[in-house]
């Protein structure tokens, strides 16, 4: 094999987070009393959340400060007047028990059992843990790499360093990162010096002129560059 240790996103990558988003927030909403929630403030939610995302990926807002602010802000912009930490946390609850994994995520990582196999993800630790374990995926990874734990997130250097120090890697041409974000997971990837794995299955534009090693549309599609 070409690679010996594959490091891999969780969101959007081996589980589908929009789908576990939409249920999660739907619910949440319902039990705030607010049944038509999600139609009513979805598209705001989600403008708020990707803005708040990106400014995690550049250190400038934490996990925790991230997870209460979001709702913070949609509840000022509609005028709402409800408890974005009680809220939030209810949310990852939720979000915690929605297990969708991608089209193709299990039988792919099946095949791939001769690499050694890890998670590096920018989730919440409790939701990410529970997600995986609750998945036919349990037991698949050797390590998961989790920023909330670590206290650095992708594309930082310092999840990397940590994630290579405790899987003892020594030779990062042995290394691929697969991952459906250019910013945080293909930067940081380039970044770090090994060779990286754009998962774009809806055929996205690359805006933003960064060049992964590898695109690829159906995670099999992993088993021939592997």
């Amino acid at each position: 094999m070409k690679y010996e240790i594959i490091l891999f996103d969780v969101d959007d990558t081996l589980f589908d987070f929009s789908k576990s988003e939409k249920n999660a927030l739907h619910k949440t909403f319902v039990e705030f009393g607010l049944p038509t929630g999600l139609a009513d403030y979805e598209a705001t939610y989600k403008e708020i959340s990707m803005m708040l995302w990106r400014d995690l990926e550049q250190g400038l807002i934490t996990l925790p400060k991230l997870g209460v602010e979001r709702f913070k802000r949609l509840f000022l912009t509609h005028e709402l007047e409800i408890n974005a930490d009680k809220f939030g946390s209810v949310y990852l609850g939720y979000l915690g028990k929605e297990i969708h994994p991608i089209k193709g995520a299990v039988e792919v990582c099946d095949k791939l059992s001769g690499c050694r196999l890890s998670i590096i993800t920018n989730g919440f630790k409790d939701v990410q843990i529970s997600r995986i374990g609750g998945s036919p995926l349990s037991n698949t990874f050797e390590h998961i790499f989790i920023s909330e734990e670590i206290g650095f997130q992708k594309p930082e250097k310092g999840i990397f360093d940590y994630a290579f120090s405790k899987l003892q890697i020594t030779d990062k041409e042995k290394v691929l990162i697969v991952g459906d974000s250019l910013t945080s997971d293909i930067q940081g990837g380039i970044n770090y010096g090994i060779d990286t794995c754009w998962f774009n299955p809806h055929f996205k534009e690359n805006k933003i002129g960064l060049k992964p090693t590898y695109e690829i549309h159906e995670l099999a599609d992993l088993l021939n560059i592997v």
